[in-house]
């Protein structure tokens, strides 16, 4: 029996079929590979397989353990769930995109070492880059193209790093780094934290992700800094920095939260804030924190896909998604405000719900590593998380100030993919135990003690007490937020004047001068060396080949073909070379 089939070849022959089927064939396709997936990557055992050496360096495609098999788990069921969501779809074009995306984050989890890694990891970064093309129009299009780019130059930063340790250590095999970090490490952990939306490098995240397709977002949501969460924990567990790095994520996305007017913009932000506390995790290092890290990558993945399905659906329904153009949407659509309110429990970590047996694995984890200012401060981005989420953003979308709109609810397979989100949510927050069995370490957490209750509850509702009192500061306004996108957006507008304005007038100068002083010189010159060619070197040649012609006329006559001539011409030099012998020999 096979111990280990690879689901990344189940999704990339799974999208090249998909052009190819229509209608109730298609939509099945599209269920039964996730689903196979799923399937699979339960069944699998641990170990390594499929090692090879290429270019002098052994590769080992898949290497399966828990760290992989949890990340694996979540992410086929994602895309199962986000399948479901995405049925409505006519064109295969998003599809086969998602299939693509999928099957590259299944190769990134799954890699053994750093150039199957690099190579899936690219593929991840064109695959999901057609999601937000596929939006169509102006902003989608420099949104998707400024995402590709960023992205690229993270690949490069990476594959640098790569070929820096394997030069320095004779292997590119994937594992923990070990001693101090140095040229290399810092290249591969630049390009994992690009990916992970680590300020200053998340600006990408927040720019791309709202202008993606309604479904496309769904997707974006969940793989693409969920593998670099994966990435981290695998290569840099108890690095230091990510501490710092994380605690200011988690910061840095609610405080940002706050000023968003754009309601997948809003959840992008906490993207970067959630992802924060799961980078935190890797870096204080210890089991708990590992596992906390991991098993809040799990819960994230499905709740945050919870809440661009239920803002998505919004979207589809009404054509706008800034939240001073919405309101009261709660009278013709209940069951989106209620799955969506879900997903917000689950996000501000809400006793029985999925965050609240995560989120707090990692808060506790720091405080048993004696890091009270880090878990002071995720205690409080976990406020911000449910006053933004939980709190204003349904507000101002569902409840507020009336439209005037009164949509439908959104098509029957988006509400099914959202129940079944919905459900694991809760699932997960009420009987956490199958979650906790999947983590790479042994879990020895009880997140429902009297103590964790309390403290969440009390913190939770003195959040809502702040919301009611400060509502009218918390209005959403018609702005734009500055973000470290700021600094290419303005630096690539400067590099385009200065190509289009002093470069182009040196060009032009260059040219010029050219024109007027080089290329007449050049003429004259090869009008010279044409004269000289005709008037002196083909006169040398000629006269020499007739030269040559009239010698060998003459030689012609002397063969006359007479044996006695010949045996006359012999006898004649011999006697000539005997004469000058004697001559000079005497």
């Amino acid at each position: 029996m096979t111990e280990f089939v690879h689901p990344t070849i189940l999704f990339f022959a799974g999208a090249l079929v998909i052009p190819f089927l229509s209608g109730m064939v298609r939509k099945l396709w599209l269920l039964l590979i996730p689903a196979l997936a799923v399937v699979v990557v339960a069944i699998s055992h641990s170990g390594s397989y499929g090692a090879v050496r290429f270019l002098g360096q052994e590769l080992l495609i898949a290497r399966v353990d828990k760290l992989s098999l949890v990340f694996a788990t979540v992410f086929t069921i994602m895309a199962l769930i986000s399948m479901i969501y995405a049925l409505h779809l006519k064109r295969p074009g998003q599809h086969v995109a998602a299939f693509l995306y999928v099957g590259s984050a299944l190769g990134v989890v799954f890699a053994g070492d750093y150039l199957t890694l690099f190579v899936f990891w690219e593929g991840m970064a064109f695959a999901s880059s057609y999601l937000i093309f596929a939006a169509g129009g102006e902003k989608s299009m420099q949104a998707g193209f400024r995402y590709l780019m960023v992205h690229l130059t993270g690949g490069i930063a990476l594959l640098g790093g790569v070929i820096l340790h394997g030069a320095a250590t004779g292997s590119v095999l994937f594992g923990p780094i070990e001693g101090p970090l140095g040229a290399a490490a810092y290249l591969i952990l630049i390009g994992f934290t690009l990916n992970a939306a680590v300020p200053p490098l998340n600006a990408w995240l927040t720019d791309a992700y709202p202008e993606a397709t309604v479904t496309g977002a769904v997707f974006l949501s969940a793989f693409t800094t969920k593998t670099a969460v994966y990435v981290l924990a695998r290569g840099f567990p108890g690095t230091e920095l990510l501490v710092w790095f994380g605690t200011a994520m988690a910061i840095y996305g609610v405080i940002y939260a706050v000023m968003e007017n754009d309601c997948r913009r809003l959840l992008a932000y906490h993207i970067v804030s959630q992802v924060g506390y799961m980078v935190a995790g890797i870096g204080i290092g210890t089991e708990m924190a590992v596992n906390g890290a991991t098993s809040h990558a799990f819960a994230h993945i499905l709740y945050k896909a919870l809440l661009f399905m239920g803002a998505g659906a919004v979207i589809y329904v009404t054509g706008r998604r800034k939240l001073t153009e919405l309101g009261g949407l709660y009278r013709t659509m209940p069951l989106t405000v209620t799955l969506y309110m879900i997903g917000a429990f689950a996000i501000s970590a809400f006793p029985f719900f999925s965050g609240f047996v995560t989120k707090s694995m990692v808060v506790s984890a720091a405080g048993y590593d004696h890091r009270a200012a880090v878990m002071l401060l995720l205690t409080l981005a976990s406020s911000g998380t449910f006053l933004h989420t939980g709190l204003k953003l349904p507000y101002y979308m569902f409840f507020g100030r009336d439209c005037g709109l009164r949509p439908p609810e959104p098509p029957r397979n988006m509400l099914i993919a959202m129940s079944i989100a919905a459900a694991l949510c809760i699932g997960i927050g009420v009987y956490p135990a199958p979650l906790y069995a999947l983590l790479p370490y042994e879990v020895d957490y009880h997140p429902y003690t009297w103590a964790h209750v309390s403290e969440s509850l009390g913190i939770l509702m003195f959040t809502a007490l702040g919301f009611v009192l400060f509502l009218k500061a918390l209005d959403p306004e018609d702005t734009i937020s500055i973000d470290t996108d700021w600094f290419y957006r303005k630096g690539a507008r400067a590099f385009m004047r200065f190509a289009e304005k002093p470069f182009a007038r040196y060009e032009q100068a260059v040219s010029s001068v050219s024109e007027k002083t080089l290329l007449p010189f050049m003429h004259r010159s090869a009008q010279l060396g044409l004269r000289a060619d005709l008037g002196v070197i083909d006169a040398v040649v000629n006269g020499v080949a007739r030269k040559v012609l009239r010698n060998g006329e003459r030689l012609r006559r002397v063969q006359t073909g007479i044996v006695t001539h010949y045996a006359l011409g012999m006898v004649a030099g011999v006697i000539a070379a005997i004469t000058i012998f004697a001559v000079v020999w005497l």
